[in-house]
Protein backbone atom coordinates (compact mmCIF):
# COMPACT_ATOMS: atom_id res chain seq x y z
CA UNK A 1 0.00 0.00 0.00
CA UNK A 2 1.52 3.59 -0.64
CA UNK A 3 1.71 5.77 1.70
CA UNK A 4 -0.51 9.07 2.00
CA UNK A 5 1.32 12.36 1.69
CA UNK A 6 -1.85 14.80 2.71
CA UNK A 7 -0.05 15.67 5.70
CA UNK A 8 4.01 15.58 4.36
CA UNK A 9 4.56 19.40 3.25
CA UNK A 10 7.07 19.28 0.79
CA UNK A 11 7.38 21.90 -2.37
CA UNK A 12 6.70 20.32 -4.28
CA UNK A 13 4.26 17.64 -2.80
CA UNK A 14 5.12 15.15 -5.61
CA UNK A 15 6.58 14.79 -9.11
CA UNK A 16 4.39 12.73 -11.55
CA UNK A 17 6.91 11.36 -14.28
CA UNK A 18 6.13 10.20 -17.70
CA UNK A 19 8.42 7.38 -18.59
CA UNK A 20 7.95 7.02 -21.99
CA UNK A 21 10.20 10.34 -23.67
CA UNK A 22 10.79 11.94 -20.68
CA UNK A 23 12.23 9.46 -18.03
CA UNK A 24 13.55 7.22 -20.77
CA UNK A 25 14.09 7.51 -24.73
CA UNK A 26 12.05 4.09 -25.42
CA UNK A 27 10.38 5.57 -28.01
CA UNK A 28 12.65 4.66 -31.23
CA UNK A 29 12.25 1.08 -29.55
CA UNK A 30 8.57 1.55 -30.12
CA UNK A 31 8.67 2.50 -33.69
CA UNK A 32 10.69 0.19 -34.43
CA UNK A 33 8.83 -2.50 -33.08
CA UNK A 34 5.51 -1.15 -34.64
CA UNK A 35 7.82 -0.38 -38.08
CA UNK A 36 8.61 -4.52 -37.80
CA UNK A 37 5.57 -5.74 -36.77
CA UNK A 38 4.00 -3.51 -40.00
CA UNK A 39 6.33 -4.97 -42.82
CA UNK A 40 6.35 -8.41 -41.58
CA UNK A 41 2.63 -8.12 -42.41
CA UNK A 42 3.18 -6.72 -45.85
CA UNK A 43 2.10 -3.20 -44.55
CA UNK A 44 4.90 -0.02 -45.38
CA UNK A 45 5.33 1.65 -42.33
CA UNK A 46 7.37 5.18 -41.53
CA UNK A 47 8.90 7.23 -38.77
CA UNK A 48 6.25 9.89 -39.41
CA UNK A 49 3.37 7.05 -39.05
CA UNK A 50 5.19 5.75 -36.17
CA UNK A 51 5.54 9.56 -34.15
CA UNK A 52 1.50 9.92 -34.73
CA UNK A 53 1.52 7.17 -32.05
CA UNK A 54 3.89 9.06 -29.44
CA UNK A 55 2.04 9.43 -25.72
CA UNK A 56 -0.81 7.03 -26.71
CA UNK A 57 -2.39 4.49 -24.26
CA UNK A 58 -1.39 0.82 -26.26
CA UNK A 59 -4.54 -0.04 -27.20
CA UNK A 60 -5.23 3.55 -29.61
CA UNK A 61 -1.86 2.42 -31.18
CA UNK A 62 -3.23 -0.65 -31.88
CA UNK A 63 -6.29 0.32 -33.50
CA UNK A 64 -4.50 2.86 -35.51
CA UNK A 65 -2.54 -0.34 -36.48
CA UNK A 66 -5.65 -2.25 -38.06
CA UNK A 67 -6.94 0.97 -39.52
CA UNK A 68 -3.39 0.95 -41.00
CA UNK A 69 -4.45 -2.77 -42.38
CA UNK A 70 -2.90 -5.03 -39.65
CA UNK A 71 -5.37 -7.61 -39.76
CA UNK A 72 -4.41 -8.87 -35.79
CA UNK A 73 -5.93 -8.87 -32.59
CA UNK A 74 -5.71 -5.37 -30.66
CA UNK A 75 -4.08 -8.10 -27.43
CA UNK A 76 -1.90 -9.76 -29.74
CA UNK A 77 -0.60 -6.37 -31.33
CA UNK A 78 -0.03 -4.55 -27.68
CA UNK A 79 1.82 -7.99 -26.64
CA UNK A 80 3.92 -8.24 -29.46
CA UNK A 81 4.85 -4.55 -29.48
CA UNK A 82 5.54 -4.75 -25.60
CA UNK A 83 8.04 -7.67 -25.92
CA UNK A 84 10.14 -6.41 -28.04
CA UNK A 85 10.26 -3.45 -26.10
CA UNK A 86 10.87 -4.79 -23.11
CA UNK A 87 13.70 -6.91 -24.70
CA UNK A 88 15.75 -3.73 -25.10
CA UNK A 89 15.07 -2.45 -22.26
CA UNK A 90 16.97 -5.45 -20.15
CA UNK A 91 19.60 -4.84 -22.67
CA UNK A 92 20.09 -1.30 -21.87
CA UNK A 93 17.80 1.35 -20.89
CA UNK A 94 18.14 4.81 -22.41
CA UNK A 95 17.69 7.13 -19.82
CA UNK A 96 17.07 11.09 -21.29
CA UNK A 97 20.00 13.65 -20.78
CA UNK A 98 19.64 14.99 -17.20
CA UNK A 99 16.58 13.13 -15.91
CA UNK A 100 18.93 10.63 -13.78
CA UNK A 101 20.36 13.48 -12.09
CA UNK A 102 17.17 15.51 -11.99
CA UNK A 103 14.79 12.18 -10.42
CA UNK A 104 17.94 12.14 -7.42
CA UNK A 105 17.74 15.40 -6.85
CA UNK A 106 14.07 15.24 -6.05
CA UNK A 107 14.38 11.82 -4.21
CA UNK A 108 16.89 13.40 -2.06
CA UNK A 109 14.70 16.58 -1.39
CA UNK A 110 12.31 14.38 -0.05
CA UNK A 111 9.48 14.86 -2.71
CA UNK A 112 7.56 11.69 -3.83
CA UNK A 113 7.89 10.30 -7.61
CA UNK A 114 5.12 8.25 -9.12
CA UNK A 115 5.35 7.03 -12.92
CA UNK A 116 2.31 7.76 -15.33
CA UNK A 117 2.92 6.27 -18.22
CA UNK A 118 0.65 4.78 -20.89
CA UNK A 119 3.32 1.81 -21.13
CA UNK A 120 2.23 -1.51 -19.26
CA UNK A 121 3.11 -2.35 -15.90
CA UNK A 122 5.75 -4.99 -17.33
CA UNK A 123 7.57 -2.51 -18.72
CA UNK A 124 7.45 0.23 -16.31
CA UNK A 125 8.69 -2.02 -13.64
CA UNK A 126 11.96 -2.90 -15.88
CA UNK A 127 12.53 0.87 -16.31
CA UNK A 128 11.76 1.47 -12.79
CA UNK A 129 14.20 -1.22 -11.50
CA UNK A 130 17.27 0.29 -13.49
CA UNK A 131 16.39 3.66 -11.39
CA UNK A 132 18.39 4.06 -8.49
CA UNK A 133 16.36 2.03 -5.19
CA UNK A 134 12.96 3.67 -3.94
CA UNK A 135 12.76 6.13 -6.72
CA UNK A 136 9.55 5.75 -7.28
CA UNK A 137 6.74 5.26 -4.09
CA UNK A 138 4.09 4.67 -6.84
CA UNK A 139 3.40 3.66 -10.31
CA UNK A 140 0.29 4.46 -12.31
CA UNK A 141 0.38 1.71 -15.90
CA UNK A 142 -1.43 2.05 -19.03
CA UNK A 143 -3.17 -1.64 -18.79
CA UNK A 144 -4.50 -0.19 -14.67
CA UNK A 145 -5.97 2.82 -16.19
CA UNK A 146 -9.73 2.99 -18.01
CA UNK A 147 -8.69 6.17 -19.78
CA UNK A 148 -5.27 6.92 -21.38
CA UNK A 149 -3.65 9.76 -22.06
CA UNK A 150 -5.22 12.34 -23.14
CA UNK A 151 -8.13 11.94 -20.58
CA UNK A 152 -6.59 13.30 -17.19
CA UNK A 153 -7.43 9.75 -15.87
CA UNK A 154 -4.17 8.99 -15.58
CA UNK A 155 -2.40 11.75 -13.34
CA UNK A 156 -5.29 12.22 -11.22
CA UNK A 157 -4.84 8.69 -10.38
CA UNK A 158 -1.48 9.57 -9.50
CA UNK A 159 -1.77 12.08 -7.19
CA UNK A 160 -4.71 10.00 -5.75
CA UNK A 161 -2.12 7.48 -4.72
CA UNK A 162 -0.56 9.67 -2.19
CA UNK A 163 -3.75 11.24 -1.04
CA UNK A 164 -2.87 14.59 -3.21
CA UNK A 165 -4.61 16.95 -4.97
CA UNK A 166 -3.35 17.38 -8.43
CA UNK A 167 -2.77 21.06 -8.29
CA UNK A 168 -0.12 20.66 -5.22
CA UNK A 169 1.79 18.10 -7.98
CA UNK A 170 4.06 18.61 -10.93
CA UNK A 171 3.58 16.45 -14.12
CA UNK A 172 6.60 15.95 -16.38
CA UNK A 173 5.77 15.16 -19.91
CA UNK A 174 7.09 15.13 -23.04
CA UNK A 175 4.20 14.61 -25.62
CA UNK A 176 0.90 16.20 -26.88
CA UNK A 177 -1.16 13.67 -25.23
CA UNK A 178 0.33 13.07 -21.96
CA UNK A 179 0.77 17.15 -21.11
CA UNK A 180 -2.73 17.55 -22.42
CA UNK A 181 -3.49 15.08 -19.55
CA UNK A 182 -1.30 16.43 -16.94
CA UNK A 183 -3.48 19.82 -17.71
CA UNK A 184 -6.81 18.68 -17.62
CA UNK A 185 -5.98 16.72 -14.02
CA UNK A 186 -4.82 20.38 -12.79
CA UNK A 187 -1.01 19.51 -12.45
CA UNK A 188 1.63 22.09 -12.50
CA UNK A 189 2.27 20.50 -16.04
CA UNK A 190 5.73 20.55 -17.92
CA UNK A 191 6.04 19.94 -21.24
CA UNK A 192 9.45 18.55 -21.86
CA UNK A 193 9.48 18.39 -26.00
CA UNK A 194 11.72 15.29 -27.05
CA UNK A 195 10.19 13.69 -30.78
CA UNK A 196 7.43 15.87 -31.29
CA UNK A 197 7.23 19.46 -30.71
CA UNK A 198 4.60 20.90 -27.82
CA UNK A 199 2.41 24.30 -28.94
CA UNK A 200 3.44 27.34 -26.96
CA UNK A 201 0.30 29.15 -25.40
CA UNK A 202 0.22 31.39 -22.79
CA UNK A 203 0.15 29.59 -19.13
CA UNK A 204 1.53 27.30 -20.65
CA UNK A 205 5.55 25.77 -19.02
CA UNK A 206 7.55 24.24 -21.70
CA UNK A 207 12.04 23.25 -20.84
CA UNK A 208 13.69 22.85 -23.72
CA UNK A 209 15.74 19.64 -21.26
CA UNK A 210 16.01 18.35 -17.66
CA UNK A 211 19.64 18.57 -18.17
CA UNK A 212 20.56 20.99 -15.35
CA UNK A 213 17.15 21.28 -13.79
CA UNK A 214 17.26 21.66 -9.90
CA UNK A 215 14.63 21.15 -7.39
CA UNK A 216 15.02 25.25 -6.89
CA UNK A 217 13.38 25.03 -10.59
CA UNK A 218 10.27 23.38 -9.56
CA UNK A 219 9.94 25.40 -6.22
CA UNK A 220 9.70 28.74 -8.82
CA UNK A 221 6.41 27.40 -9.68
CA UNK A 222 5.12 26.12 -7.09
CA UNK A 223 5.71 29.54 -4.39
CA UNK A 224 2.27 28.91 -2.83
CA UNK A 225 3.15 25.53 -1.06
CA UNK A 226 6.34 27.04 0.22
CA UNK A 227 7.14 25.64 3.78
Amino acid sequence: MVQDYAGIMTNPAAVLWDMDGTLVDTEPYWIRAETELMNAHGIAWSEEQGLEFVGNDLLTSAAMMQDAGLDLPAAVIVDTLLNEVVEKIEEAVPFRPGALEFLAAIVTAGIPCVMVTMSYRRLAEAVIAACPAHSFVGLVSGDEVSAGKPDPEPYLTGAALLGLEPGTCVALEDSRPGLASAEAAGTIAIGVPHLVDLEERPGRILWSSLEGRSVADLRELTPRLSV
